[in-house]
């Protein structure tokens, strides 16, 4: 063999093993990418509503920042019909980033877009958030509420205190 062609082809051997780890090495990021792009699916069901008025009010919080009440500090916030058959309610919340979370929800009996309060600031209307705290003296505190989302999916159940 000639000692040029064995050059030419040690050189073409180490430009392949270099092109392999190259792509081995973007796959394995496009991967990683792909996984952080779509994020993991939060299920939220409520069970235990009272009848099929009106419809159940979802706010998604990454920290205490308005948890519970002030769905604008929410990180996702949705409403949802009521089902008449079940007397339950169901979202998804796709694509979000790992991490701590707390869910806040009320029953919105008569569409208006807030939660009905009596004159002394009892809820008229169902209420509740993640892990069901018992109720207490004022609105649950974000870290009675709070859970780590760290599955590909995950599925929580949230029952109205009324």
């Amino acid at each position: 063999m000639n000692l040029a062609i064995g050059k030419s082809i040690s050189r073409l051997s180490a430009f392949l093993a270099i092109i392999v780890a190259l792509a081995s090495h973007s796959a394995a990021t496009s991967s990683m990418y792909a996984q952080a792009l779509t994020g993991s699916k939060l299920t939220v069901r409520v069970t235990g509503v009272r009848n099929n008025k009106g419809m159940i009010a979802f706010a998604l919080f990454r920290s205490e920042e308005g948890f519970p009440g002030d769905a604008s500090k929410a990180f996702r916030k949705m409403q949802v019909e009521i089902d008449p058959q079940t007397h339950t309610a169901q979202v998804s919340f796709d694509n979000l980033p790992r991490g701590d979370y707390a869910v806040s929800i009320f029953h919105d009996e008569n569409s208006n877009g807030r939660l009905d309060k009596n004159m002394l600031g009892i809820p008229k209307e169902g209420y509740g958030a993640s892990n069901n705290p018992k109720k207490e003296m004022g609105p649950p505190k974000f870290a009675e509420a709070r859970f780590d989302l760290n599955q590909p999916e995950q599925t929580i159940e949230i029952k109205p205190i009324y």
